[in-house]
């Protein structure tokens, strides 16, 4: 299954920038692993966030490895969404 996840952060920038590597480190792990496929932050004009998008065996498991990421852990993520996703057309599908 893959699960898309959306992420809101915070307000506090300094924090968001101090743990950023941690952060990065710790899905670089997920990526490396197969767990995650794709993820980066939304652009200037976006609200602060990012969207994720893993492969996993339910909802769950990708929840434990959300609640684990430093930027929830240090209270960077003020709110995440979690949808199953059914990707159909594009030329990242056979990639998926």
């Amino acid at each position: 299954m893959i699960v898309a996840v959306t992420y809101r952060y915070t307000e506090d920038v300094a924090l968001r920038d101090e743990v950023r590597a941690e952060h990065r480190d710790y899905l670089r792990g997920l990526a490396d692993a197969g767990s995650l496929l794709l993820s980066g932050p939304f652009g200037a004009g976006a609200p602060a966030g990012a969207l994720l998008l893993f492969r996993a065996e339910d909802e769950a498991q990708v929840q434990g490895w959300l609640d684990a990421d430093p930027f929830a852990v240090r209270g960077v993520v003020a709110s995440s969404t979690l949808a199953e996703w059914d990707p159909v057309l594009g030329s990242l599908t056979g990639a998926l």
